[in-house]
This record gives structure tokens, sequence and C-alpha cells, in this order.
């Protein structure tokens, strides 16, 4: 197990949890925002990347059930139902809506990313194209999903911001923005990172199939 990753990924799940972050997304959608990022798209695959290739690793012993797309499928109805107003509501008010929720995000986050990045060397090789596409339409509905709250001019959610001078719309903004920009690029970035890598091991298969046979 890559111990750096794990302490990484559990460090980011304290500084989210035992913060001062969940008071403030009580009050403050742009907080709650930081804080759902930072376990989906920060904490999950340093957690994923931790465990990839070791006796924990689900793809190692369960390769059908933890395939890339129909994670990438779970991951977007976790996120996109508790942004629901109703459920998004409940989890900032009640504190067994929001333990449901923070663990439903680093399951779906780890499980996602443990799809796309887990397993042996030869499932890596026969997943990475569908690893691949998960990862980057995950950062298409993350974008979208921070869009809509970027670009909304009114607030879509109940709620008195409590940072600073900023309004219920003006957090909204914020906290769309910061989707954006950490959520939908983390996913973007996982995508490339690991189409890079594939590219070059099918490259240097391919080079050492040649030299074989000179």
């Amino acid at each position: 197990m890559r111990t750096g990753s794990l302490v990484a990924g559990i460090a980011v799940l304290a500084a989210a949890w035992l913060g001062p972050l969940p008071s403030l997304a009580t009050h403050s959608f742009a907080a709650h925002m930081t804080m759902h990022i930072a376990v989906v798209a920060v904490a999950a695959p340093l957690l994923a990347l931790a465990m990839a290739g070791t006796r924990i690793d689900p793809v190692g012993a369960i390769p059908s059930l933890v395939a890339p797309i129909p994670a990438s499928m779970t991951e977007l109805v976790v996120v996109w139902a508790w942004h629901v107003p109703a459920l998004h509501h409940a989890a900032r008010n009640e504190t067994g809506a929001f333990v449901l929720e923070q663990a439903s995000f680093v399951m779906a986050g780890v499980l996602l990313w443990i799809a796309a990045i887990g397993g042996n060397h030869e499932q890596r090789r026969l997943r990475a194209g569908s690893g691949i596409v998960a990862l980057l339409f995950t950062s298409m509905h993350m974008t979208l999903l921070g869009a809509l709250f970027a670009l909304a001019n009114r607030p879509l959610f109940e709620h008195t911001p409590s940072l600073g001078a900023l309004t219920a719309v003006t957090d909204q903004q914020l906290g769309g923005v910061i989707m954006l920009l950490v959520g939908g690029a983390s996913y973007l970035l996982g995508g490339l990172g690991l189409t890079t890598v594939t590219l070059r091991s099918r490259s240097a298969a391919a080079v050492g199939a040649q030299g074989s046979t000179v």
C-alpha cells in the first residue's frame, strides 16, 4: 500500500470533517461545496491510489462489480441526488442526513477511482479505455453541475450565507466555481493522466515486440 497516498487521503478527510467546514456549511453553500469536492475529488483518488494493486483492491477480487462505467453512473446519481434541494437542505441541517451524504460521497468517489486505476497490470491494461471514459464523463457532469450553480442568477437553495458580505446568490456562485475548477479539473486530469500512462505502456509494448522479432 502506498503509505503517502493513504496518509494524505486521510488528512484531507480529517481537514474536511473535523475542521470548520461542517459548521460553516450549515449556512454557506460554498463551504459545503468545498467539503464535497475535498472528499470526492481529492481524498477519494488519494485513497484509491493507496489501495490500487494491493490485497484490499476490490478490482482484483470482484472486477465485474467494480467496473469503471457503472461506477461513474453510480457517482453521477449520488452527486446529483444530494444536490436536489430537499436532500441538500437535509444534509446541511440534519446530522443523520449529513453523515449519510458524506459516507455516500466517499464510497462513490473511491469506487469510481479504484475502478479506473485499480487491479493488476493486465486488468489495468484491459480496463484502461473504460477507465478513461468514466473519468472524463465524470469531469463533464461535474463541470455541468458546477456551471449550473455558477451561472444561476437566483438562489437554488434556501440558506443565509455566513461568509462575510456574500449574498445567497454570490455564495452559490462561488460554490459552483469551486466545483468547476477543482471537481471538474480533478477528473479531467485523472482521465488525461490515465490516457498518457496507457499510451506510454502500449508504445513500450510495441517497441518490445518489434525488438523481439529482430
